[in-house]
């Protein structure tokens, strides 16, 4: 396994040596040690917590404390992979400059690697201001769940030739705006494949196919741990929920009828001692 941190030039090399990137969300230290130690390329301290972590319906409370936080767990739990913190709604939409403050304190206080915000074009400026401040940026276009209000729900975007064009217009804006990398979420495979094909940094794909340059999932939904609602792109490589329950279960049943704890469980004191406690 290379034991090399994974940096934004190493996504530019991944992409010209065709070497598929992997990415996985974490929001804790316990987790991201298992996801460094497998070898995983990047960690997104994804603005997805709020549902998976928070319990909310949606991203759209999530706050920029939050994510402050989280980064700065997972960051102590990772040696070779990068981290890369989510902005959170309204941290880069009202100005530029508070934008930077935003992104600064991701990378200051939550010693995140590099940022991800949502948008396209209409982002360029924004995008522009952060990279100037040395402040690494992936861009994420598609569907964009803090826009879900707008959308009018999850749904696919992309299907249709005008919203199409738009999606390789706000790519081409992205790249040119000096994005390292852009995450394609909900996008049509073939379309995928096109912006993949025209722009020269990589593309990591969320519900958008086979032809992305790397591929990122939330952690809780590989795992099978987040049962609430479940994406059609997702691979559910284990049931934990299962396992997590059962075994929570069994140890309250346990207690209950007192197998649990047993006599290894314990610790002992000098019978001297015990003998002047009575």
């Amino acid at each position: 396994m290379n034991n090399t941190k994974f940096t934004t030039q190493s996504f530019f090399m991944a992409k010209q040596n065709k070497e598929k990137i992997t990415m996985l969300t974490a929001y804790d230290y316990s987790m991201a040690q298992l996801v460094d130690a497998s070898g995983i390329n990047a960690i997104l301290v994804g603005d997805s917590l709020g549902m998976v972590v928070q319990g909310h319906d949606s991203t759209l409370k999530v706050t920029v404390d939050d994510m402050v936080y989280h980064c700065s767990c997972v960051s102590r739990g990772i040696k070779k992979t990068m981290l890369v913190g989510d902005m959170p709604f309204l941290s880069y939409h009202i100005s530029p400059q508070e934008a930077v403050r935003n992104a600064g304190r991701l990378i200051q206080e939550g010693n995140a690697d590099a940022v991800k915000l949502e948008g396209g074009k209409n982002m360029a400026d924004v995008v522009k201001a952060i990279t100037n401040a040395q402040i690494p940026v992936m861009g994420h276009i598609g569907l964009t769940p803090q826009s879900i209000n707008i959308f009018g729900g999850f749904k696919v975007q992309g299907k249709e030739e005008k919203t199409a064009h738009k999606l390789i217009e706000d790519a081409l804006a992205l790249e040119d705006a000096g994005v390292f990398s852009i995450v394609l979420e909900a996008v049509p495979e073939d379309l995928a494949k096109i912006i993949t094909e025209k722009i020269h940094i990589p593309t990591i794909g969320i519900g958008a196919g086979r032809y992305c340059d790397g591929q990122i999932l939330v952690i809780n939904d590989i795992l099978g741990m987040y049962s609430n609602f479940t994406p059609k792109f997702v691979k559910q490589y284990a049931n934990l929920k299962d396992i997590i329950e059962k075994s929570i279960t069994s140890y309250a049943e346990d207690v209950k009828s007192g197998q649990f704890p047993e006599k290894k469980h314990t610790f002992t004191i000098n019978e001297s001692v015990l003998k002047k406690l009575y």
